[in-house]
């Protein structure tokens, strides 16, 4: 499996380098523009999850102990295996969502239509899936009951906040600005110098001398987190295309590569300082690290909920509010309970997007003339 999930992201990311360089000046205009501001909102929070909030601490003593990683520091671990390189596969498919989908309408066959829509739905259902796994390390205590209440109970916010796309912008805008907001008041308690805080962010540099290690599974969990990436990124891409404001190519690439790798570093380099200088997360801060990681699966819940009902014209005007929001909760709560109690795992849906990538591509090749002057006639134009 490693093998193909290698091939398929060097494929991915020579072909977003291909684009960048062939069609730099094209502007990328999504179906409803919002401010930058607005769209690097949505893109941080629609793309990330508790696990961005909570993993951190839990994985800095593995990277620090197992050799697969010894290579480099568990700073630049961590932030490799969610920053930078890996938001190329979100341009891509921004990319082709704003630009080539228009032209060519490959999500419109009914086949991929409906396989597209089961990932999302699958990847979806794995977001609350993953969070009721964590939950008791978050939350000391808590009954398996309660685990259970709190994972519905942030379904139905999801589900109920997709039915206007007003509450997504907001809840990304106020999650946005809680995450800045966290990141200064735990480097505040944290006592870190400005001198000790950059001490602490200059082991970022540990992934970019070592950026080449991270194009292929460094370890089998790393192959989790690059299957889990490759799973989200048809559909984030298809979701977030719709909010681009007119960004050229090559600046879109460079938002989606160091808009969210900024916000990540600032806060990996945070917790990194209290791991390294052994200082216990507890109390308040703990309490306020959970509440800002609920409220990020509820951003991811309510953007792929959005996503699926749109593609599937299953909206609140078809179905009316109260059909719309209890049919999604039951679907997404059977699937939850499936990934509970089946052998059913994120790697499966993984290799089904780099399936349908194999797809995308041998269509774009076929109908490569039709793009091609379609190209031309928008540069003449």
């Amino acid at each position: 499996m490693y093998e193909i999930l290698t091939v398929a992201i060097a494929i991915t990311l020579t072909t977003s380098v291909f684009v960048c360089v062939k069609w730099r000046n094209v502007r990328c205009v999504g179906k409803t523009p919002m401010s930058l501001l607005a769209f690097s909102a949505i893109l941080f929070t629609s793309g990330l999850d508790v696990g961005l909030i909570m993993f951190p601490l839990v994985e800095f003593p593995v990277y620090a102990t197992e050799e697969a990683y010894s290579f480099t520091n568990p700073l630049a671990i961590e932030f490799g295996f969610w920053g930078f390189l890996v938001w190329a596969f979100y341009f891509l498919t921004t990319f082709y969502f704003c630009v080539v989908e228009p032209k060519l309408g490959l999500f419109q066959y009914r086949p991929i239509r409906w396989i597209n829509n089961l990932i999302i739905i699958a990847t979806c259902a794995f977001t609350a899936y993953l969070f009721l796994s964590y939950v008791p390390s978050y939350i000391a205590g808590i009954s398996l009951f309660q685990q259970y209440l709190l994972v519905g109970l942030i379904i139905f916010i999801g589900v109920f906040s997709s039915t206007d796309i007003r509450y997504i912008k907001l809840l990304s805008l106020g999650s946005s600005a809680l995450f800045i907001v966290l990141t200064l008041v735990m480097l505040g308690a944290s006592g870190a110098s400005v001198s000790g805080y950059l001490e602490s962010m200059a082991n970022l540099t540990g992934y970019f001398e070592n950026i080449h290690r991270f194009i292929s599974p460094i370890s089998d969990y790393h192959g989790w987190y690059l299957c889990w990436w490759f799973a989200w990124s048809i559909m984030i891409g298809q979701f977030v295309a719709r909010f681009v404001c007119g960004l050229k190519t090559w600046q879109l690439l460079i938002a989606l590569l160091v808009i969210p790798s900024v916000a990540i570093a600032l806060w990996f380099s945070t917790l990194y300082y209290y791991f390294y200088n052994s200082i216990a997360v507890t109390g308040m801060l703990r309490w306020a690290m959970v509440t800002l990681g609920v409220i990020f699966v509820i951003n991811s819940l309510d953007s792929l909920i959005r996503l699926y009902t749109d593609n599937l014209d299953l909206g609140v005007e078809r179905l009316g509010r109260a059909q719309y929001v209890l049919g999604n909760c039951l679907l997404l709560g059977t699937l939850v309970l499936l990934y509970q109690l089946t052998p059913l795992k994120i790697e499966w849906v993984g290799l089904v997007v780099i399936g349908l990538y194999v797809v995308i591509y041998s269509l774009v090749f076929k109908h490569r003339k039709k793009l091609r002057d379609s190209f031309m006639l928008a540069e003449d134009s």
